[in-house]
């Protein structure tokens, strides 16, 4: 009885919260740079978000360890809707490439709405005389274990996306890890590395300008900005496609009231044509989807990350 008791007070306790919510500001923590995708698509939309909310809506960002910083300063803070976090699809991939993390992926972070989806560009060279995905990787095929593919680091989207094509494509390649999309896309421009699954937002005025040339795409669609650049799956290799994400998240046991709220505002924000014209501009298209669609989407790919780690030898940090 006494259990039952403090469950309904509970209950009644986090009602009474969500109806008075927001009266102080709400804080977003980002899981990456500034200047980042997953942090130039948070910054595109949260000015629109506090104007919804009656109250600031401030970015901060924690980056580091592929996100799992920004993660685990989230998963316990107080479950009250003013801490929030935004990551992306690494979010999936951090339990099989960091070891002993201090947060349940699942259980502790709680989702409220994708926000947007952004292909990676396989870029390469122009020096490199490849016209094709196909070009490419019969050339790898000839000279096994002699050509590199680089990423933003271990466990990045750059990096999965990476990953995902070379067991696609069945090619021997070695995976070098960078510090972020800058260091990988210079390298890539001085042929120190093969090939590089850019963010498009990074590379998009490299392969305008010609000191990149665009192959393929490696998301499940073509990106609006790039339409002449087929998908790597449209090129002939199936499973090859990877789906980078950037979401909104909130600690477990935020009242189901806040998270409403914030997927409704959010999915009417993300309907605003100024925000739509933002992401457009950097290649990403808004995607909003329910709270419970997005937990599914979450142990979906965890299961499907964790095959894909396996079948690549990736090693735990």
């Amino acid at each position: 009885m006494r259990l039952l008791i403090a469950a309904i007070a509970l209950a009644v306790a986090g009602s009474a919260q969500a109806q008075t919510w927001p009266d102080k500001p709400v804080h977003i923590i980002v899981a990456f740079t500034p200047g980042s995708a997953t942090d130039v698509i948070a910054r595109s939309m949260s000015n629109e978000l506090s104007a919804r909310l009656g109250q600031p809506v401030i970015i901060e960002n924690r980056p580091g360890a592929g996100g799992t910083i920004a993660n685990a300063f989230v998963a316990k803070s107080t479950p009250d809707g003013y801490t929030l976090l935004v990551d992306s699809s690494g979010h999936t991939v951090n339990p099989w490439i960091y070891g002993n993390l201090s947060y349940d992926t699942v259980k502790d972070l709680k989702g409220v709405t994708l926000l947007a989806r952004q292909p990676n560009v396989l870029v390469v060279s122009p020096d490199k005389n490849w016209k094709t995905v196909s070009d490419l990787v019969n050339q790898a095929k000839a000279q096994p274990g002699k050509m590199s593919f680089a990423s933003a680091g271990v466990g990045s989207a750059t990096h999965m996306n990476g990953e995902k094509f070379k067991v696609a494509a069945g090619i021997d390649v070695l995976h070098v890890p960078y510090k972020g999309t800058p260091e990988a896309l210079n390298d890539v421009m001085g042929g120190r590395v093969e090939y590089f699954f850019s963010p498009v937002v990074s590379a998009l005025s490299l392969v305008r300008d010609n000191r990149v040339k665009a192959l393929a795409v490696g998301s499940p669609q073509r990106a609006s900005v790039l339409p002449d650049v087929p998908t790597t799956e449209e090129a002939g290799y199936k499973g090859s496609a990877y789906n980078y994400w950037a979401g909104l998240l909130a600690p477990a046991g935020t009242p189901p009231a806040v998270i409403e709220r914030l997927n409704k505002e959010l999915v009417a924000v993300l309907a605003l044509p100024e925000v739509k014209e933002r992401l457009a501009k950097i290649g990403a298209d808004p995607s909003p989807i329910s709270p419970a669609e997005f937990d599914a989407l979450v142990v979906r790919e965890l299961v499907e990350n964790g095959e894909l780690v396996k079948a690549a030898g990736i090693k735990a940090q």
